[in-house]
């Protein structure tokens, strides 16, 4: 049984963002710094450390970031003022003016071809045409990136067709049923593997990112080896050490990974491991995980921070449950959503939610009926981690709000 851990130390330090936290949502960003960065249950005092089955520690010493310097202005150079130079200003301003006769009122219907057709590079032809979109490409009531056009860490332009192709590389990611064709290691063992990790995920501070996506290594990891149960946790830790690489600003070091594991394996033995997951994987390790589009469909419905986090327990619990491990990443998110929507009496999901996320309600229902029946009956003695992460007060103690019945479930889907 992991030993009680100090509830102490829960400032929050700066986020250490991920290659695709310029996406998400900025202001949740900053309401979750002291959520992800600093965790209830990290260890004050004495280091621990334990195998997945015992106790565990964290190694890890804070670090301290230095802020990079701003980018000094350039000075821009005085334009020389020789004959040519008035020549030139004097043409330029000529052609302004007369390009400028030749734009339309923003009341004119032909404004929009001229835009579309500006890049072409040719002069706008008289009468300009009128571009009509299908009606499956009519922007949606609320553009949800409008608002951070000018912050540069968003890539708000881009933000859409982004998701849109997380969405698509979905498909080269399906998961298939594998535990079948393991001889030695059985879902129960999956389950208290990835309770373990939420441990090393809380304990070293990491981004939840860095535990979806290691989760993720593990499952594609273990659909195509073979994998004995004493090389499980050297499995799963490693998945951490290379996701912590990928998400991390400053991920621990490797004599931290050996620690937590009581010094089980070698150095050796994980470095081989690295090689050998990474090959496996051919290097494609940036996987669509539900975390980051379930941040993007909240933004969607402007869900407070406590209707987030609601969502995010949810997703977490996900984690450890080889059920849900064949579910396609964005549609388990936005099941999530809409459960916790549900549960906080918020309403449904939005024309907006439906379009940036691509799902109708019909398409979320079987899978939000199987998250409530999670919630009801999915807790087990031995898989504590979630749940208590969850219960403490930096997480609204989200994990004791009270699940629907199933029939209570089914009557507020078809309100």
């Amino acid at each position: 049984m992991p030993a009680a851990r100090s509830s102490k130390g829960l400032a929050g330090k700066q986020a250490r963002s991920g290659r695709g936290a310029g996406l998400e949502n900025v202001q949740a960003d900053k309401e979750e710094i002291s959520q992800a960065k600093r965790s209830p249950s990290s260890p004050q005092g004495a280091p621990r450390k334990r195998s997945a089955f015992g106790d565990i520690t964290n190694a890890h010493k804070a670090q301290s970031f230095v802020g990079k310097k701003e980018p000094e202005k350039a000075i821009p150079k005085k334009a020389s003022k020789g004959p040519t130079a008035v020549n030139v200003a004097k043409n330029n301003e000529t052609n302004l003016k007369k390009s400028l006769e030749k734009v339309p009122s923003e009341d004119s219907p032909a404004k929009l071809s001229h835009t579309v057709n500006s890049g072409l590079g040719e002069e706008q032809v008289d009468p300009p045409a009128v571009v009509v979109a299908p009606a499956e490409l009519v922007a949606p009531a609320e553009d949800i990136d409008k608002g951070q056009l000018d912050d540069p860490y968003a890539n708000a332009e881009y933000a859409k067709d982004i998701f849109d192709n997380m969405q698509e590389r979905e498909k080269s990611f399906l998961l298939p049923d594998y535990m079948k064709d393991q001889p030695d290691i059985t879902t129960d063992m999956r389950a208290i593997l990835v309770d373990w990790m939420v441990e090393v995920q809380e304990n070293f501070e990491l981004t939840h990112e860095t535990l979806y996506l290691a989760v993720k290594m593990t499952d594609h990891y273990l659909a195509q080896v073979t994998a004995m149960r004493d090389k499980l946790q050297l499995i799963g830790s490693t998945a951490i050490l290379i996701a912590s690489k990928f998400e991390e600003r400053c991920p621990p070091c490797m004599d931290d990974f050996l620690y937590i594991c009581d010094d089980a394996y070698q150095r050796e033995e994980l470095l081989a491991m690295e090689r050998d997951i990474l090959q496996t994987l051919h290097f494609d390790i940036n996987i669509p995980i539900a975390y980051r589009f379930l941040r993007r469909f909240a933004k969607c419905a402007r869900a407070t921070m406590e209707t987030l986090t609601l969502a995010r327990f949810i997703c977490e619990l996900t984690l450890q449950d080889y059920a849900f491990a064949q579910e396609w990443a964005s549609r388990l998110a936005a099941s999530c959503l809409l459960l916790a929507l549900k549960m906080k009496n918020l309403g449904g999901w939005s024309p907006t939610l439906q379009y940036y996320s691509g799902y109708q309600v019909p398409d979320l229902l079987p899978l939000v009926r199987r998250l409530n029946f999670l919630l009801i009956c999915g807790q087990d003695e031995r898989l504590k981690a979630v749940r208590n992460k969850y219960s403490h007060r930096v997480f609204f103690e989200v994990a004791k709000t009270k699940p629907f019945s199933m029939q209570a479930l089914e009557d507020t889907l078809q309100s």
